[in-house]
């Protein structure tokens, strides 16, 4: 990975930081309204699919605490690759590189979380558990004409019962740690033709942590299988998308850095020439009237 020399001078957090902040903004505010699409999303009532008294078989497992709570997937998801982050710009004073890696992993995990609860809310499908949800006391009542579930139990846990396709803690973690991997590929040089396994274990690291997360879920009856693997295809795919509007792929000459460096570099060293041939014009002008 080449060193800030090549430009002649570090782009840090105070010399760059707020000229990066000013020139990205609208992508900042679109971040912004991502969050507040996020947050009525999740506040909506989800579609309550129909449960018919023949349906429970497949939906009468224990109700489990949550082995990896809410609360842990934005650590696991956005702290983790956050702090690899910020090693990185503490070796290398790069602040292009922090700027975009932490606006692509926020987009990464807000468009996978819109993308998610929007499926969630128009599904409806019920968890694993639905039934303890649905019938705390484990007295089964159904509708005499429709044979719909009659729940009774709390509204807000029932609200989440129908909100098991896709899974939400896979998706997100693998929105984040996907990125992550991705970063990592470039930052090590993985596809450098050297055949250094120890990089490419490196890199799987990441991705083997949001399969157990993955698991989990299973393991807790919180989901499906399909929803897990599905949670897990929208957050590696949507991870990719945003990490490649942002960096070169890894097995490129210049897969180390974003593409917003690179293009700095070449207008920086652009401009200078650009203001001597101008000067050499102005000066040849000036000659003809000698």
């Amino acid at each position: 990975m080449p060193d800030n020399a090549v430009s002649g001078t570090s782009h840090t957090l105070r010399s760059h930081g707020a000229t990066l902040a000013r020139t990205h903004m609208h992508d900042w505010l679109i971040l912004i309204l991502l969050g507040v699409i996020e947050i009525i999303l999740n506040v909506i009532e989800p579609f309550h699919r129909f449960v018919g008294e023949g349906m429970m078989t497949d939906l009468k497992f224990p109700l489990k605490s949550n082995t990896i709570p809410f609360w842990a997937v934005p650590i696991i998801a956005i702290l983790i690759p956050l702090a690899f982050f910020l090693i990185f710009y503490l070796f290398r004073r790069d602040v292009y590189d922090l700027h975009h890696a932490l606006l692509g992993l926020l987009f990464s995990m807000l468009i996978t979380g819109v993308i998610t609860d929007s499926i969630k809310d128009a599904v409806g499908r019920p968890r694993p558990n639905f039934f303890w949800r649905c019938f705390p006391d484990g007295k089964a009542v159904f509708d005499s004409i429709t044979g719909d579930v009659r729940c009774n139990g709390d509204r807000s846990v029932i609200k989440e019962g129908y909100k098991s396709f896709p899974s939400g803690h896979t998706s997100w973690s693998f929105a984040g740690l996907c990125f992550l991997s991705w970063y990592l590929a470039g930052k090590i040089g993985l596809f450098d033709t050297r055949g250094h396994v120890a990089k490419l274990c490196l890199v799987f690291v990441p991705l083997l942590v949001a399969c157990l997360v993955g698991i989990s879920r299973v393991d807790d009856y919180w989901h499906h299988w399909t929803d897990v693997f599905t949670g897990a295809l929208i957050g590696s795919v949507i991870a990719s998308i945003c990490y490649l509007q942002f960096f070169p792929f890894p097995h490129h000459k210049n897969g180390w850095g974003p593409h917003a460096y690179f293009k700095m570099l070449l207008e920086s060293r652009v401009a200078p020439a650009r203001a001597n041939t101008l000067t050499d014009r102005a000066t040849d002008d000036g000659n003809a009237y000698v």
